[in-house]
């Protein structure tokens, strides 16, 4: 739930799009982050499995993602594909629908390897992102160490590659758990009604 809280600032703070804001949306996404591997460590200990965490956990990892690259989306320097962000989009609410047809069949979809690969690929593509446009933010305000300066000067070409690839990688992931889960599909399409 403090993920999901969290998601809505760190959206907010991004479009705001000053030097301070977007410093504050990197500090609260590396807390998002953390409390993420934390929340799932802890679970992996204990053994812990509720059918409220099987949803809402993933549910506040989607959130987080689409806020964020929604957010980025809105940064014209940014010149992120609103193509791609679609295509996240649409990989993220087509497993939500498939995490709704398991509850209601009684089942507690978990996260499988391809969608944990897939969320490190979009944190890690989420942060370098944010950390080129507070980069290229700063040098303007302020002198910069060359290479610090030089960095943030690929804000744009970098953010649009690192949407691409997450975009690439996202939908491959969907697409694999789509067909791990086909008969769950299957049996939903089938089904007569009551």
């Amino acid at each position: 739930m403090g993920r999901m809280g969290l998601s809505l600032a760190i959206f907010a703070f991004i479009i705001t799009n000053t030097l301070w804001a977007e410093l504050v949306a990197l500090l609260l996404l590396t807390i998002a982050a953390i409390s993420d591997g934390v929340d799932g460590a802890i679970a992996r200990r204990t053994g812990t499995s509720t059918p409220f965490g099987a949803i809402a956990d993933p549910f506040a990892d989607k959130l987080l993602i689409m806020s964020v690259f929604l957010s980025f989306a809105s940064l014209k320097e940014l010149d992120i594909p609103i193509w791609a962000v679609f295509l996240i989009l649409l990989r993220e609410l087509t497993i939500s629908t498939l995490r709704v047809l398991a509850a209601l069949n009684g089942v507690a979809l978990k996260a499988e390897r391809a969608g944990k690969i897939k969320t490190t690929i979009q944190l890690t593509s989420a942060f370098i992102i944010l950390v080129l446009l507070i980069l290229s933010m700063w040098s303007k305000v302020q002198t910069l160490p060359r290479f610090f300066e030089y960095l943030g000067s690929f804000d744009g070409p970098a953010s649009w590659w690192l949407t691409v690839i997450t975009a690439f990688f996202t939908v491959i992931s969907g697409a694999i758990y789509l067909a791990n889960h086909r008969d769950l599909i299957y049996k939903s399409w089938n089904e007569k009604g009551q």
